[in-house]
């Protein structure tokens, strides 16, 4: 069964409305804290910023350089469109172990912003008074 993010409950699964039966095959819901997780339409993998597995649609993947032999090779519609389209980065899947072709670049390569309250210039000092 699936578990709550937040508290750790099993989820229970939710009807959706019209729009989001496109976009979502399940939502899930904790009776507890009412948070709600989306289970994502394998196709909305293909969207988006950074690339992800086609098939698990995690972002733990990995450029290669060449082809490797050993794993397989992932045929679809849109891997061989985007192959076509040229500009396309090979990719592997350390989950699945499948090896793909995308056009977008890695989660870890956008720089992530830092907190707002978390400059490494400005510290506080513990203990000492402001001047008057």
């Amino acid at each position: 069964m699936v578990k709550c993010g937040q508290c750790g409950e099993e989820l229970r699964r939710v009807h959706r409305t019209f729009f989001e039966r496109f976009n979502y095959m399940a939502i899930y819901e904790c009776h507890i804290c009412k948070r709600r997780e989306f289970a994502p339409r394998p196709f909305r993998y293909h969207l988006g910023r950074a690339v992800r597995c086609p098939v698990c649609g995690t972002y733990g993947v990995v450029r290669l350089k060449e082809r490797d032999r050993i794993d397989r090779f992932y045929t679809g519609f849109l891997n061989s469109m985007k192959r076509l389209a040229g500009g396309s980065k090979l990719f592997h899947c350390r989950w699945c172990r499948i090896q793909f072709f995308d056009n977008r670049k890695l989660a870890s390569e956008f720089a992530t912003p830092s907190p707002p309250g978390n400059h490494p210039e400005i510290r506080p000092t513990a203990g000492v008074r402001p001047a008057k």
